[in-house]
């Protein structure tokens, strides 16, 4: 029998219970692979975080949903690296980089006032166009193909963890959502395993430019994401490829998680310059409680163990 604990934090916010919660298990070398799905898979949030030592950055990070691993994330990015700033972990060091599976990748720490700002770069922008039914599409999350703006395409797009982009007319559109995840699957054609970011250009504050949800695919073993790093950064390099393509950067705020009662905010800066684009992200993170869990390993190193804190 072994015990682990690992620690909820909320990212894109300074209230618990409010943003997007995260789990991070610190000294995770140990964990296998199977381990770690299932710790990710009791936990049960949209995303657990595995802090690993590295020997190309300061830190190795692997992200899982319940159902299986994802490239990158940034909201469990965000809790991690406030986990290790405020724990002492990363000493004075205000800059460090970051292991993953889509490359090396730095982070930056600012301090205000009591707030610790966290930077992220993510990787280089892909997009690729969507040529499914918009019917069904729009169908799927419960809107018709009125509510969807057709002015800008709708396409795959990814900084580390494809989703597909959605723009939508009205603000009032985002309260009426409701996923059937089983129906993604047979709708996106060109990447089955991406999920949903319907976003508007209309917001419920006036510091923010955009405002989104995120449907989880069917594979995660999630529904919906409160408040999403990798997307908002992606829809910082849409603004730019779709909507603005005179400009060479973009520095906005993105809304998020109002509609499940969880509402955080992202900031997303996009440089361009030539055919790249520098993406970043910048939030923090809040700590909310240790969840314990008594791991009883196999031959495999497979978590067999319960959560104590209930």
């Amino acid at each position: 029998m072994s015990e682990i604990t690992v620690y909820h934090y909320d990212a894109f916010s300074t209230v618990p219970g409010k943003g997007n919660p995260a789990g991070v298990v610190f000294h995770a070398d140990s964990l296998s692979e199977e381990a770690m799905q299932q710790i990710a898979h009791k936990v049960g949030f949209n995303e657990t975080v595995f802090v690993m030592s590295s020997v190309v950055a300061d830190v190795r990070l692997r992200y899982f949903t319940p159902g299986h691993e994802i490239n990158l994330c940034g909201h469990a990015t965000m809790a991690s690296m406030y986990g290790l700033k405020t724990r002492g972990l990363l000493e004075d060091k205000q800059s460090i980089t970051i292991e993953t599976n889509v490359g090396i990748l730095p982070i930056q720490f600012q301090q205000d006032g009591d707030t610790i700002n966290i930077e992220m770069k993510q990787d280089q922008p892909r997009f690729m166009p969507f040529q499914g039914d918009i019917e069904k599409l729009a169908n799927s999350i419960n809107l018709t193909t009125d509510d969807i703006d057709l002015s800008t395409p709708i396409v795959y797009g990814s900084t580390g963890t494809w989703t597909l982009l959605i723009p939508i007319r009205k603000l009032t559109s985002f309260q009426q959502m409701k996923p059937d995840s089983s129906l993604f699957p047979e709708i996106l054609v060109e990447n089955a395993k991406a999920s949903l970011h319907p976003f508007t250009l209309e917001t419920r504050d006036s510091d923010a430019l955009m405002h989104a949800r995120h449907f989880s695919s069917p594979f995660s073993g999630t529904t919906e994401d409160p408040v999403t790093g990798t997307a908002s950064g992606v829809m910082g390099a849409y603004y730019l490829e779709y909507m603005n393509a005179e400009m060479d950067q973009t520095h906005f705020v993105v809304e998020q998680g109002h509609e499940v009662g969880r509402d955080g905010k992202v900031h997303v800066s996009v440089v361009r310059d030539g055919q790249d684009m520098d993406v970043r992200i910048r939030g923090t993170a809040v700590f909310v409680k240790g969840i314990k869990m008594e791991l009883e390993f196999d031959s495999n190193n497979v978590n067999k163990g319960v959560d104590l804190d209930g």
